[in-house]
């Protein structure tokens, strides 16, 4: 089992930025898959971003792509989700996600993942 551990989150004013970490556990995060996905209140959870496990490739959703970049250091176990030009929309609980079966692909789906993080709390006022 793999623990993961989001921090970041945080009110920010529409327009700005906040920067998520999401930190693991063991000594095998190199093979994982990551993602990030948000769920607002009264709402299901969605996708955000995802990344492979060398981080050479990035996939985001259409309403964050340009102002997200999910990132990772495979060296500090952990992987980040930098948010720019943010929106009330973007209010949200943002988790991370591990695909820890080993694979070089990206996954944008929740049934794809294996663990997740607690969450953290993204609130944009306008």
């Amino acid at each position: 089992q793999v623990q993961l551990v989001e921090a970041g989150g945080g009110l920010v004013q529409a327009g700005g930025s906040l920067r998520l970490s999401c930190a693991a556990s063991g000594r095998t995060f190199s093979t994982y898959a990551m993602g990030w996905f948000r769920q607002a209140t009264g709402k299901e959870r969605e996708f955000v971003a995802a990344i492979t496990r060398s981080g050479d490739i990035k996939y985001y959703a259409d309403y964050v792509k340009g102002r997200f970049t999910i990132s990772r250091d495979n060296a500090k176990n952990t992987v980040y989700l930098q948010m720019n030009s943010l929106k009330p929309e973007d209010t949200a609980v943002y988790y991370c996600a591990a695909h820890t079966r080993s694979s070089n692909l990206y996954y944008t789906r929740e049934y794809e993942y294996d663990n997740w993080g607690q969450g953290t709390q993204v609130t944009v006022s306008s």
